[in-house]
């Protein structure tokens, strides 16, 4: 079945922005395409800085959980995050940022294979054991309400920081009860009562802005201390944050009460009054966490991302820099793309097949030999996890071939020999092959483990809380999830999870939306360079797309390693020729030329002897710098044949 194209079709006055932002209607109608509505957002979109971040104290709980921390500051703190890349990088910002001030924090990772997601009781007593009396937890906890009374149990203390959604249990009337653990404070900006503006941030992002939070406030709750000891002992006890002070921003960062008595952000600022070698370090790792667990790079996330992306150019940790210089991008320009599929999946890896303790090892290794060499292994582990991935999509792929599971609405893949780590990628490998809800399912130490990736129509965690009397566990958000089932219970839930699917035939064909239809002649170095105002492109900000209908195909080469770059010569209705790129198996587009024109057009393609094909294409057009020469470069993204 061919892809939908859907042509953008929101409106506004693109002219009269374009002219106030001295940018191109064209920019001007792509930004609009983002939901980007008003004058103000459009200023925020193209000209956002860390100053425009929101404040920490909007997020709930967040002044509870600075107050409890003060409180705790002589206290031996456990950090328990999770064991991916958000997971891995928020409980290095926690750590950091709790040591910089000088407080008794340490960190624990729940063991993939063995511990499987989140808080559990493994860790909460071998906290009890060594004599933890405040647990920090962060990208997890929200669903750890059995473990919080445990801790509580033993007389421990314990702040959720997450960002996942909040469980529920659904009343008769349709409503929901939410079961959040009973703790001294619940930061999560998916809570209900939150008023946080953007709920779309990282477990890291949360940990980022509860280190701001910290330092805004952390010198007023040292006044109100000394204002108590000054009233009870009638003297003067000089405080230990101030010796904190140094290096501090000159300027202090100012919190006042609201009309309810509430903390808020008096000053205007990003660092919240914290060192500026601190604050840029956190922030970069907030935003390569971003990227890595996939967040929208709208907001708040596009903010943090792209200047994220700066400072890791010039990264001081010792990690960051041996991360970047094994992987041979010293030098270069970070993108998304190096973090989403060179740099990310190396912290991953550990995860997977190996203990996230080793990637979190190199995140605080302060000597950047050792890091080289921690970096190395993280590398070798990615590339074995590489050809671990290939063998489990190739077996996954040939099961649902071979009992046409794509006739299910979900498909449920049991495969009891893939590494359970890797579910969740070859999960999402079938997903962007087939198009439909995918959960890879595998035997697990208990029972059977599994991971599930989502199609925008089909919300993963809310399908998966109609059917949890068959699970043992399972969080996650709408697009994916993790859970755990007894293995008697896997046909039950292949069968469950089918039947309560209200998915539609249209649902699974892919979407393509086009910004604007434009001949590839309007396209100029000048309007292309202008993209560079859009970037960082990713997940809800993507790389502008444009239609070109009814283009001649005048030849075709095969570039590349293992023939997976074409390179056809085109040209349109106006006479005027292109050169065009098209990167994929060149099987499948000769498979579709074959069907609608016959093998005499395909040979005379490829022998540039003039040919009927006429395609419309969606192409994405982009400036390729090589060799100190810069040209257009348009590239293709999808085919079909002219109307």
């Amino acid at each position: 079945m061919e892809n939908q194209w859907f042509v953008a079709a929101k409106k506004a006055d693109f002219d009269a922005v374009a002219e106030q932002f001295h940018i191109s209607p064209v920019l001007a109608r792509i930004i609009r395409n983002r939901d980007v509505r008003t004058k103000e957002e459009v200023a925020l979109f193209l000209h956002g800085t860390m100053s425009d971040l929101p404040d920490p104290f909007l997020l709930p709980d967040m002044e509870p959980a600075v107050r409890k921390l003060y409180e705790c500051r002589d206290k031996k703190i456990r950090i328990i995050g999770d064991y991916d890349i958000d997971g891995v990088c928020a409980s290095y910002i926690l750590y950091r940022g709790l040591r910089a001030l000088h407080m008794q924090a340490d960190t624990a990772i729940p063991n993939r294979m063995t511990d499987g997601y989140g808080l559990n009781d493994r860790l909460v007593e071998e906290a009890h054991r060594d004599g933890v009396e405040l647990i920090v937890t962060c990208d997890n906890g929200i669903a750890a309400a059995p473990q919080a009374s445990l801790a509580a149990s033993y007389g421990m203390e314990m702040i959720v920081t997450d960002h996942h959604e909040v469980p529920y249990e659904e009343e008769e009337d349709g409503s929901r009860r939410y079961l959040m653990p009973q703790a001294a404070a619940v930061v999560d900006p998916k809570r209900e009562d939150s008023r946080y503006p953007y709920e779309g941030i990282c477990g890291a992002t949360v940990a980022f802005h509860l280190i701001r939070a910290m330092y805004a406030l952390w010198e007023r709750l040292g006044n109100e201390a000394l204002e108590r000891t000054e009233q009870d002992a009638g003297g003067y006890e000089q405080p230990k944050y101030a010796e904190q002070d140094a290096g501090r921003n000159e300027e202090p960062w100012h919190v006042a009460k609201d009309v309810n008595g509430n903390y808020r952000m008096q000053d205007k600022g990003a660092a919240c009054g914290m060192p500026e070698g601190l604050f840029r370090e956190l922030a970069m790792f907030a935003a390569f966490a971003t990227i890595g667990d996939v967040m929208e790079l709208k907001g708040e996330n596009r903010i943090l991302v792209r200047e994220g992306l700066k400072m890791m150019a010039h990264a001081e940790n010792p990690g960051m820099r041996a991360l970047i210089a094994v992987n041979d991008l010293e030098g270069k320009k970070i993108t998304p793309y190096h973090i989403g599929f060179i740099l990310g999946p190396c912290l991953n890896a550990t995860g997977r097949l190996d203990s996230a303790e080793r990637a979190l090892s190199l995140l605080t290794c302060k000597d950047y030999r050792e890091a080289l060499m921690i970096a190395q292994d993280l590398r070798g582990l990615n590339d074995s996890r590489k050809d671990m991935t290939a063998k489990g999509v190739e077996e996954a792929v040939s099961l649902v071939q071979a009992m046409d599971l794509t006739k299910n609405p979900v498909l449920v893949l049991y495969l009891p020999d893939c590494h359970e780590s890797l579910a969740g990628i070859v999960a999402g490998r079938i997903r962007e092959r087939f198009n439909h809800p995918v959960f890879v399912l595998t035997d697990a130490e208990e029972g059977v483990k599994g991971s599930g990736r989502s199609i925008e129509a089909y919300s993963m965690y809310e399908e998966l809380s109609r059917c949890k009397e068959l699970l043992t566990r399972y969080g996650g958000h709408k697009m994916a999830a993790g859970l755990s089932l007894p293995k008697a219970n896997v046909e039950r839930f292949c069968k469950r999870i089918n039947e309560l699917a209200e998915l539609r035939d249209e649902d699974f064909v892919q979407k393509i939306h086009i910004d604007v239809p434009m001949p590839l002649s309007y396209a100029t170095k000048e309007l292309i360079g202008q993209f560079e105002l859009l970037e960082p492109f990713g997940t809800g900000n993507p790389k502008p797309l444009f239609v070109q209908k009814n283009l001649l195909f005048l030849s075709a080469k095969l570039l590349g390693k293992n023939d997976r770059v074409m390179r056809f010569s085109v040209m349109d209705e106006q006479g005027m020729r292109f050169s065009m790129t098209l990167f994929c198996a060149h099987e499948t587009f000769d498979s579709y030329i074959r069907q609608v024109y016959g093998d005499e057009a395909l040979s005379s393609l490829y022998q540039a002897r003039g040919t009927e094909v006429r395609l419309s294409v969606v192409y994405c057009a982009e400036i390729n710098e090589y060799g100190g020469r810069s040209e257009l470069q348009f590239v293709i993204v999808d085919y079909k044949r002219s109307c």
